[in-house]
């Protein structure tokens, strides 16, 4: 695993607060789980079915019946409960997930988000991303900063199909974490040897800078 994909997932298990119910998306928000700190309440939701995720399993541990939304090996923890996909999507549609970690395509500075289809190319559909991002209470979006071309993944505005809208709430990256407020969007952090000035130069959004401005560790 890349230094950059842990420092986005270390960064954002420190969002996380003791009671909060969390879903995270395939891809590298799963990574999330395996860095709470000891002790941490937070109890997972997967949509296809189960409250109390755990982490990856270690070596030689996986359960072959235990996988996560994104047909994962994970673990389930003491206490957990399982459920249909209705009961599972009554959740999250009924506002009670606290928290969702998703990828993205792209995320502009108004906080709408475009994470299921790039125009011309096969998809199988939006999957539960919707419903998630319209039901959690805050919206998290972990993502590498730039496409591999080097384009600015954090827009003044999406150009692929949207998501959501103006549902973003803190976006983490590799090389910053930036929140979206009425102000716009802030920089809040930047990652360890990364400079104010790197982030401005590979963000195409308008960012806005206080006097301050933390490290991710």
């Amino acid at each position: 695993m890349s230094e950059g994909r842990e420092l986005i997932a270390r960064r954002i298990a420190r969002f996380l607060k003791n009671g909060d119910l969390v879903n995270l998306g395939i891809g590298m928000p799963t990574l999330v789980a395996n860095y709470l700190p000891e002790g941490a309440e937070i109890d997972f939701h997967a949509e296809n079915g189960v409250i109390g995720l755990g982490g990856a399993p270690e070596e030689g541990q996986a359960d072959k019946d235990v996988y996560n939304a994104g047909a994962q090996k994970a673990t389930i923890l003491p206490g957990a409960a399982c459920f249909d996909s209705a009961m599972s999507f009554a959740m999250i549609r009924g506002g009670h997930v606290d928290v969702t970690v998703l990828g993205a395509l792209e995320v502009d500075q108004q906080g709408n988000l475009a994470n299921w289809i790039v125009p011309g190319k096969m998809v199988p559909g939006m999957g539960g991303a919707m419903d998630l991002v319209a039901g959690a209470k805050t919206v998290i979006v972990a993502m590498e900063h730039c496409t591999k071309d080097g384009a600015s993944k954090v827009l003044k505005k999406c150009s692929l199909p949207l998501t959501a809208y103006k549902k973003v709430r803190y976006i983490v990256t590799e090389l910053c974490v930036l929140e979206v407020t009425p102000q716009g969007l802030t920089l809040l952090e930047t990652a360890p040897g990364v400079t104010v000035e790197d982030v401005v130069a590979k963000t195409d959004a308008d960012l806005v800078i206080p006097a301050a401005v933390g490290c991710m560790e």
